[in-house]
């Protein structure tokens, strides 16, 4: 007697409905994977600090202890993103790409509201099937202030006096705005976006928040790289976390 096939699951080839006595099993399958990490950024009167955890986990599983979220496209211009890996490494592949077009067509290197604007149309392009990143812009604008910019996942943005990404975002979050008290953007004329706190202390901000985060979120720890941007260029420093 011949048998009827198992029917699969709509709209996914992958999945199967299995059906018999007591057994209702579904197995799925997805593009996404998020991969972990925490992203920070806090922009100064003439400098901004960008910060990224470089621990790449999967579920329970730490992949390695060393892997860069921030991307430098010039002295005064980096990106940096948590999320999924794959996409990260595709994302800043694709601006630095098109950040040499810029300069090669206009002999000067982009800006970073030209930099925050190209980031959101890229990720407006992709609203359809997104990058699984969570990104941010950052760098010294034409006046030398700092500036961050935040995004959603296709391309929506403004401009912050400070931000974060990732999964320690719930962590680090009310820490910053307990202690800086960025200003409403519905204030006319628009306030100036920049904390008012000296380097040092902003840098000091910055580890407290990663050590607090570090000690509660397994997707965050091992390292954080830390980046200073002045007018005088990039400068790099890193503080150890917990491993486990």
């Amino acid at each position: 007697m011949a048998t009827s096939a198992q029917p699969y699951r709509l709209g996914n080839p992958l999945s199967k409905l299995q059906d018999g006595p007591n057994i209702s099993h579904q197995s799925t399958w997805s593009p996404y994977d998020d991969n972990g990490g925490t992203v920070l950024a806090i922009a100064g009167k003439d400098f901004c600090i960008v910060a990224g955890s470089t621990r790449l986990s999967t579920g329970f599983t730490i992949l390695t202890r060393e892997t860069s979220m921030i991307q430098s496209l010039s002295n005064k211009v980096v990106i940096a993103s948590a999320g999924m890996q794959a996409d990260r490494t595709a994302l800043f592949k694709l601006l630095q790409t098109r950040h040499v077009m810029y300069q090669h067509s206009f002999n000067r290197p982009m800006a970073v509201s030209a930099a925050a604007q190209l980031l959101s149309n890229t990720l407006y392009y992709k609203r359809y099937f997104p990058f699984y990143t969570f990104n941010l812009c950052v760098g010294l604008d034409e006046e030398g202030r700092g500036a961050v910019y935040t995004y959603d996942a296709i391309g929506s943005y403004e401009r912050t006096g400070f931000s974060c990404q990732g999964t320690g975002k719930s962590l680090i979050a009310p820490v910053l705005d307990s202690q800086l008290q960025s200003p409403s953007p519905l204030l006319v004329p628009p306030p100036v976006s920049g904390t008012a706190l000296p380097l040092e202390e902003a840098l000091d901000l910055v580890k407290d928040a990663f050590a607090t985060a570090g000690e509660r979120d397994i997707y965050t720890g091992d390292t954080v790289e830390i980046l200073i941007i002045t007018k005088d260029g990039i400068r790099k420093e890193f503080m150890e976390l917990k491993k486990d």
